[in-house]
């Protein structure tokens, strides 16, 4: 996992459907009934239990968003501490609405970690991780567009990274090769091939006249080729070893 969904909205949307099935699991299920809790008593568990999901969830959406701008990556080490720390201001907070005048519960906090915590937690984790999932299906893709520009005013290209293929020295011009409706075009821009590079770093140079998107390396045609998208080039020796390395 190396994406996080930091939408307030939909994390508290799927907050919401944590808690309504807290509620339906513990009002439906009872899964730690011992057959001393009457109806008022199994009523207040489920609402309460439902309401702190939703409440710890909105917190950790929060703490989760605060981090994620913070270091500007995610991995599964830190969606384990997130859902770890759900658990524990969850634990923390419905063990405080267990133990207060409202149910004023008798089970102590080992007795009730191990009896009805451990219970929920386990219906719960799965939806938890999945919901999660399906929360980074949900982060509407960005499209990078480059601008590239020449040295006559009307030389400029305007185009989305994921299209542009490479570009290739042409005497006093480079030659753009990007994809356009499907098929590879391409557009001579009064430039250099190194004034490319210093703006544009992601640019893999294969060849002293070839640079190339690394994204659309497809294969190598042979020892001193390669494929790309709609396209082959030249590799020099001095420049194999980092294709090599993709």
């Amino acid at each position: 996992m190396k994406q996080l969904n930091t939408s307030i909205k939909q994390n508290l949307i799927i907050g919401l459907l944590f808690s309504l099935w807290i509620f339906i699991f513990a009002f439906i299920i009872r899964p730690f009934d011992d057959g001393t809790i009457n109806f008022r008593d199994w009523f207040l568990i489920s609402i309460g239990f439902s309401v702190l999901a939703f409440f710890c969830y909105g917190i950790l959406t929060l703490v989760q968003k605060l981090i994620y701008r913070k270091i500007s990556k995610w991995n599964i080490a830190l969606e384990i501490g997130c859902i770890a720390f759900f658990y524990l201001i969850y634990l923390i907070g419905i063990y405080t609405f267990y133990k207060s005048p409202i149910l004023n519960g008798g089970y102590r906090f080992s007795e009730f970690f191990s009896i009805i915590f451990t219970k929920v937690a386990l219906i719960l984790t799965p939806v938890i991780i999945l919901a999660r999932r399906y929360l980074i299906k949900l982060i509407p893709i960005k499209e990078e567009v480059l601008i590239l520009k020449g040295e006559n005013r009307l030389d400029i290209l305007k185009i989305n990274k994921a299209d542009l293929v490479c570009i290739s020295n042409a005497q006093n011009y480079v030659e753009v090769f990007y994809i356009e409706n499907g098929r590879l075009t391409s557009k001579l821009l009064r430039t250099s091939l190194k004034s490319m590079q210093k703006d544009f770093s992601f640019l893999l140079q294969i060849h002293r006249s070839h640079l190339i998107n690394p994204s659309h390396f497809r294969s190598w045609r042979n020892s001193t080729t390669i494929i790309l998208t709609q396209i082959e080039l030249p590799v020099s020796k001095n420049y194999k070893e980092t294709l090599l390395a993709l």
